[in-house]
């Protein structure tokens, strides 16, 4: 073999192995470690997408309603929501409340929070048409099962992720009806949509009516689904309103978090070789973030999982919205997640 041969061989060797090593980095940024598998720490395979708002609406008092259009907006299904970055940085959670048959758009709507965590405030003030928005795919953990009948219940803001349901039964022939209450007609967006739908929709305002009756969920069986999004007192209603066979399904605004009391535990950080103490009134993210400060995270409410991290030893009590039970197995989210057992072991 000649020697440009030679060379032009060895050249290229050299840059499909820097290729493979950059690829095998890009996987795992803490490698070469020895028998450590592939980290999740602190990294999401949830892409940002950008879109422009191209209308801005109020619907209701205290309601903003944004209309997206971009060709690069993955398709969706009745239930969904997208995780939207605000331009602080902050990541809120929208669902969407458009027609998934209208591709290339999405709608989502939101509810003015005066002493909320000031993402709503922030929205309402600086979300304006023209701008553009930044948002991940759509994520479902609300989906619409087949069924031959459903029983809807919205309560204030929580019609956004009803609404297609809606649309989505009514084509698929299926029998339904919607209680949706609020606390005035002028705060309940969507009024003039549901309408047009007939006597299936029971509009209950409650300055008008009083809590939603919620005794017709009585009549309910297997067959009939319950879909329920609102605050969680009408959510704690609703279960106990079904009857024991029926299935009811919920989509909360915050994290359910769970009846045991908080206590606390230790965390080991494997990479790094610490042991550090969780407070009983502290997270696992705000200790995890004493030692690590770089630790990522966002909404602080179990929802957006940029603080998901594998768990390699302990038991976790999972207090999330957002992860599967396979994900359970083996990882955790430090904003709400804490320790059953008095010692976790992260891939830290």
């Amino acid at each position: 073999m000649s020697r440009t041969w030679k060379v032009a061989a060895l050249a290229g060797a050299a840059l499909l192995t820097r290729r493979a090593l950059r690829r095998r980095i890009a996987r795992s940024p803490l490698w070469p470690l020895p028998a450590l598998e592939t980290p999740v720490s602190g990294y999401s395979p949830r892409r940002w997408l950008r879109a422009p708002i191209v209308s801005r609406t109020e619907p209701a008092e205290g309601v903003l309603q944004l209309v997206l259009e971009s060709a690069d907006l993955p398709p969706w299904t009745p239930g969904a929501h997208v995780d939207v970055r605000l331009p602080s940085g902050l990541v809120r959670q929208y669902s969407l409340c458009g027609d998934p048959a209208d591709t290339g758009r999405y709608t989502i709507a939101i509810r003015r929070i005066e002493d909320g965590r000031g993402g709503s405030l922030e929205a309402h003030a600086q979300l304006v048409e023209g701008a553009e928005l930044e948002l991940r795919p759509p994520r479902n953990r609300f989906e619409l099962v087949p069924a031959p009948s459903y029983a809807f219940v919205a309560g204030g803001i929580g019609i956004t992720p009803i609404l297609p349901m809606l649309r989505a039964a009514t084509a698929a022939g299926a029998d339904w009806t919607l209680l949706y209450g609020g606390r005035t007609r002028a705060s309940m967006p969507f009024l003039a949509e549901l309408g047009a739908y007939g006597p299936g929709v029971t509009i209950a305002p409650e300055d008008e009516t009083g809590l939603p009756d919620l005794t017709p969920l009585a009549t309910t069986g297997p067959a009939t689904p319950i879909y329920c999004c609102g605050p969680d007192g009408l959510m704690a209603a609703v279960q106990a309103a079904a009857p024991a066979d029926t299935p009811v399904h919920l989509e909360r605004f915050a994290p359910a978090g769970s009846t045991a009391p908080a206590r606390p535990f230790t965390v080991e950080l494997h990479r790094s070789g610490r042991t550090i103490e969780v407070a009983a009134d502290e997270s696992a993210l705000a200790a995890v973030r004493r030692v690590l400060p770089a630790t990522p995270y966002s909404c602080e409410q179990g929802f957006c999982g940029t603080c998901q991290h594998r768990v390699l030893a302990g038991e976790v009590d999972h207090r999330d919205e957002l992860l599967t039970d396979r994900e359970r197995e083996d990882t955790m989210l430090l904003c709400v997640s804490r320790a059953t057992s008095d010692h976790l072991v992260l891939d830290l």
